[in-house]
């Protein structure tokens, strides 16, 4: 068994929604990205890659890199993924926390949660999304970005 962490933090900026778990939440703001700034799907990423050894989401697809501007981030996941199982493992379960002030998780968590299950190619009940504010503290508190923690367990394929 293998535990890996993953954390991503973005920006608001321009727009009027943000993807979260590959799931498009309409909002009044969008993010600063180069892809398409799904924090979830990056966390899980980087929990992924972690946990495998395997190094993190920003040697995989560096920011630098044109190719990767605007992604799909499910895109970057399902590449993650494969060099993941490649490597032996298989996804035993996923937990993800979303910190944001807003937009609001809850109307979204279910199709987060599926969408997640659907990517990895897991059961749902072996994906948790859940959300907590900063009690309006710090960067996340005053509104400017939000961010994503998200834990996963491997075992041996």
């Amino acid at each position: 068994m293998r535990v890996g962490l993953g954390t991503d933090v973005h920006a608001f900026g321009p727009g009027d929604f943000v993807m979260l778990g590959g799931v498009r939440v309409p909002w009044s703001r969008g993010v600063v990205a180069h892809s398409d700034g799904d924090v979830v799907l990056h966390a899980l990423c980087d929990a992924l890659l972690g946990a495998a050894g395997l190094g993190d989401i920003g040697m995989l697809f560096p920011d630098t890199d044109p190719r990767w501007r605007g992604a799909d981030s499910r895109v970057l996941l399902e590449s993650v993924l494969a060099r993941v199982r490649a490597h032996g493992f298989g996804v035993v379960n996923v937990d993800v926390t979303v910190i944001a002030e807003a937009p609001r998780i809850g109307p979204f968590r279910e199709d987060i949660r599926r969408a997640i299950a659907v990517s990895l190619g897991a059961a749902p009940d072996r994906v948790n999304v859940k959300a907590t504010t900063t009690e309006r503290l710090g960067f996340i508190g005053r509104s400017e970005g939000l961010a994503a923690q998200v834990i996963v367990l491997l075992e041996d394929a």
